[in-house]
C-alpha cells in the first residue's frame, strides 16, 4: 500500500496573522487562498513539499456548530490547546535565531532531546504550538 499524507490543519483565528507567520516568518508558499462559504480557505507548504498542503482554518470550520462549541474551541485555541505540529530543519539553531528575531513567541530554546533530535518550540499568532526538529547524527 503506498500512501502519503495530502493536508494537514493548524487551527488559526485570524488568517491575515497567521499568514505573516507561516509565509512572512516560516517562509511557507500560499498555495491557496480563497473564500468557501462564509469561510476562507488557507493553505500553504513547503517549497520542498509539493505533495502536502497546511491548511489555515478556524477553530470550529462546521457551519452546524452551536456558539457554545464555537466559544468553546475559540478558548482551547486561545490557551494552545488544540494542536502541536512538527517541522523539520537541518539546522534547528538557526532556524530559532530566524524566527525569534522576526519576533516569534519562544516556548523553548534549542536544546538536545534524548530521543534523537535537537529541537525548540515556538507558538503561532493563534497559539499553537510548533516546533523544530533536527535529527542528529547517530
Amino acid at each position: 500500500m503506498d500512501i502519503k499524507l495530502s493536508q494537514c490543519f493548524i487551527a488559526v483565528d485570524d488568517h491575515d496573522k497567521a499568514l505573516g507567520f507561516y509565509r512572512d516568518i516560516l517562509g511557507l508558499e500560499v498555495r491557496n487562498d480563497v473564500g468557501f462559504e462564509n469561510m476562507r480557505w488557507v493553505t500553504v507548504g513547503a517549497p520542498s513539499q509539493p505533495d502536502v498542503d497546511i491548511v489555515l482554518e478556524p477553530p470550529l470550520a462546521d457551519p452546524n456548530a452551536s456558539p457554545a462549541d464555537r466559544q468553546a474551541m475559540a478558548e482551547l485555541l486561545a490557551k494552545g490547546l488544540l494542536r502541536a505540529v512538527i517541522f523539520v530543519t537541518e539546522d534547528c539553531d538557526a532556524t530559532f535565531e530566524r524566527i525569534r528575531a522576526a519576533g516569534g513567541e519562544v516556548l523553548q530554546e534549542p536544546i538536545d532531546q534524548p530521543y534523537g533530535v535537537r529541537d525548540c518550540a515556538f507558538r503561532d499568532p493563534a497559539g499553537n504550538m510548533l516546533r523544530f526538529t533536527q535529527r542528529r547524527a547517530r
